[in-house]
């Protein structure tokens, strides 16, 4: 898989789920996750969704970019992302906060493969001297 394949699904993944924790938080809780959203949940949840959907906006628009450090930064802060990302659904989980695994399972795999692409990827990166 190439880079700009690569960004363009983790792109359009960001986009989507994005979406959905903006525009309908409470579904996205209560049938994803099997948790009850409380208002203030279901707030966070919708800044999650603006954030989801600026993150996989840069993605989609540096796509196509060449090797730069730029482009490094954003692909090894990406991984960072995932990387932080992956516990917390994992935690919540074992305390029972999100009690259905299939809500919490599918995203840990996207988290570690995602993680795993970012760093690949930044690690590939090499700018032309100036």
């Amino acid at each position: 898989m190439n880079r700009k394949l690569f960004l363009t699904m983790v792109a359009c993944v960001a986009l989507a789920v994005g979406s959905v924790a903006l525009l309908g938080p409470g579904v996205f809780l209560e049938t994803g996750k099997g948790a009850l959203p409380s208002e203030a949940a279901k707030v966070m949840m919708r800044e999650v969704g603006v954030l989801l959907v600026a993150v996989g906006l840069l993605g989609w628009l540096v796509r196509d970019h060449p090797d730069s450090p730029t482009l490094r930064a954003i692909l090894v802060a990406n991984a960072v992302l995932q990387v932080g990302i992956f516990p917390i659904e994992i935690a919540a989980y074992q305390r029972g906060v999100f009690p259905l695994l299939s809500g919490i399972l599918p995203n840990s795999v996207f988290h570690v493969l995602a993680a795993a692409g970012f760093a690949y990827f930044a690690a590939r990166v090499t700018p032309r001297p100036a």
